[in-house]
């Protein structure tokens, strides 16, 4: 079997370059093509020596198409509405394309999850870490047992620089508490609190969001009832959590029909 031939995008940045330190020491992929958006620092740079690493004599485009082609698959942490064009090239071209990218509106969704049934295989996800998609399955357990006596609140935080509130690792765990108790997040997600707001609503979720300093990400969800509370907390130390995962869901995806995949199903935890 040939390795997965795999694309970069937004191979300039942090995550970028983590994703090319992951597929070098990954079995069965290689970096085939690395693209980031037009006046970006990284264009015309090596994507492995960008990376920390030896040269790969691979050159960083902002040639979208170009990078593409020959590609087996597209690994993608950047922006909305760049996630959303990639998903549509995906489809047409019949390929992997796995995304990171947070902060979708619901037009955005909705494009990705079509280019699921025009010929992608995608997998998006708030989180490729193992141990939130393990969180999540047990935020879910939780928020069923105790039921709507417990308050939910979601505290995360995140470095300075991410643009986006909740992050898509909140609002994960948020669907996940929100299917434990058979609701709807959307109805039932408060965020932003601010001077008189009265009594919590009893049912509601809540979200609030930390930004400072180089935090790579940090979750508590609190379960608070009467004279007692249950804290579940994850802490991640460094992005190629996140890379590996998303390396591990590019070969997963490779063997499955196109569609639209969430982690979970990678890791075999949907129920």
């Amino acid at each position: 079997m040939t390795d997965l031939k795999i694309a970069i995008a937004g191979a300039g940045g942090r995550m970028g370059g983590a994703l090319v330190r992951a597929i070098g020491t990954a079995g069965g992929v290689v970096v085939h093509s690395a693209f980031d958006r037009a006046g970006n620092a990284a264009i015309g740079k090596d994507a492995g020596s960008l990376a920390g690493m030896e040269p790969l004599g691979i050159v960083i485009t902002d040639d979208v198409g170009a990078a593409l082609a020959g590609a087996d698959a597209i690994i993608d942490f950047t922006v909305p509405e760049a996630s959303a064009a990639l998903a549509r090239r995906a489809a047409a071209a019949g390929l992997v394309h796995v995304i990171g990218t947070t902060g979708c509106t619901p037009a955005q969704e909705t494009a990705i999850r079509q280019a699921g049934r025009d010929g992608a295989r995608i997998v998006k996800s708030g989180n490729f870490s193992l141990g939130v998609n393990l969180l999540a399955g047990l935020v879910k357990q939780a928020a069923a047992a105790l039921g709507a006596d417990f308050d939910v609140e979601i505290l995360e935080m995140h470095h300075n620089r991410k643009v986006d509130a909740p992050s898509g690792t909140a609002l994960l765990l948020g669907e996940a508490a929100a299917a434990g108790r058979g609701i709807e997040l959307a109805a039932h997600s408060v965020s932003g609190r601010d001077g008189i707001t009265g009594a919590r609503d009893r049912g509601s979720i809540g979200f609030a969001a930390l930004r400072g300093g180089t935090v790579v990400g940090e979750h508590t969800v609190i379960f608070a009832g009467d004279s007692e509370r249950v804290e579940l907390t994850h802490r991640a130390e460094s992005r190629a959590i996140f890379a590996h995962g998303a390396v591990r869901a590019a070969l997963w995806a490779a063997e499955r029909q196109p569609g639209f995949y969430s982690m979970a199903d990678v890791l075999g935890l949907s129920s």
